[in-house]
C-alpha cells in the first residue's frame, strides 16, 4: 500500500523552472550538450538549472529564452497557487502568457505546466489578423473553436473554421488569417510541447 501511494503521489512532479526548461528543451529535440553550446555554459551547468539545484540569473534566463525561442516570460514564475492545487488546477487569471502577442496572436498556458507530452493552449486571434509566412512544427496538433472564425491553409487546402468546428495539423506548413471583425477564439492541444 505504501508503494502504491508513493507511485501516485510521484505522478505529478509540481511545476519548476528546471522541468519547463528540460521539456521545452527536448521538445526543441536540444541534447543537454546543444543547449550548453549554445548558452557557453557547461553540460553540468544546464543539468543543475533543470534539476533546481542552480539559479539562472536574469541575464541566462534571457539568453535561454533566445536559445529555445520563447518570450522571458513564460520563464518567470506562475500565479500564486494553493499548494493543494499545483500541478492540478489553472484558475482564469492565473494562466501563463505565451508566445509573443507578434501577427495579432495571444496565447496562454490552460496546462499546468509544460512536462506534460502535449500542452494546451488558449489562443485569441485578433480581427484582421494573420500569419505572413507558413510555419511547420514537428507536431500533431488539434484545434477547437469556441468563438469567431478563422481561415486556415493546412498544406495545399483551405479551410474556414467556426465556433463548434475543431481541426487537426500534422507536421504540416500551415497558416491562419482572421479577416473578420471579430476575435477567434480557439484551443489548442499540441504534442510535444512547442514552448
Amino acid at each position: 500500500m505504501t508503494n502504491e501511494s508513493s507511485r501516485t503521489s510521484d505522478a505529478v512532479t509540481p511545476r519548476s523552472l528546471g522541468a519547463d526548461l528540460r521539456a521545452i528543451r527536448k521538445g526543441r529535440k536540444l541534447t543537454l550538450t546543444d543547449m550548453a553550446e549554445a548558452l557557453d555554459r557547461s553540460v553540468g551547468w544546464v543539468s543543475q538549472v533543470e534539476r533546481d539545484i542552480s539559479t539562472p540569473s536574469i541575464a541566462d534566463l534571457r539568453r535561454i529564452a533566445e536559445v529555445l525561442g520563447v518570450p522571458i516570460s513564460l520563464l518567470f514564475g506562475e500565479a500564486a497557487v494553493p499548494p493543494e492545487e499545483r500541478g492540478y488546477v489553472v484558475r482564469a487569471g492565473a494562466r501563463r502568457a505565451m508566445g509573443s502577442a507578434a501577427d495579432g496572436l495571444t496565447e496562454e498556458l490552460l496546462s499546468p505546466d509544460l512536462t506534460d507530452s502535449f500542452e494546451v493552449i488558449y489562443s485569441t486571434f485578433a480581427p484582421y489578423a494573420g500569419l505572413e509566412a507558413p510555419i511547420k512544427r514537428e507536431t500533431q496538433e488539434v484545434g477547437f473553436v469556441i468563438s469567431g472564425r478563422l481561415n486556415l491553409m493546412i498544406g495545399e487546402r483551405s479551410f474556414s473554421v467556426g465556433s463548434g468546428d475543431s481541426f487537426r495539423i500534422r507536421g504540416e506548413y500551415y497558416t491562419w488569417d482572421n479577416p473578420f471583425d471579430t476575435p477567434a477564439v480557439l484551443v489548442w492541444v499540441i504534442s510535444p510541447p512547442v514552448y
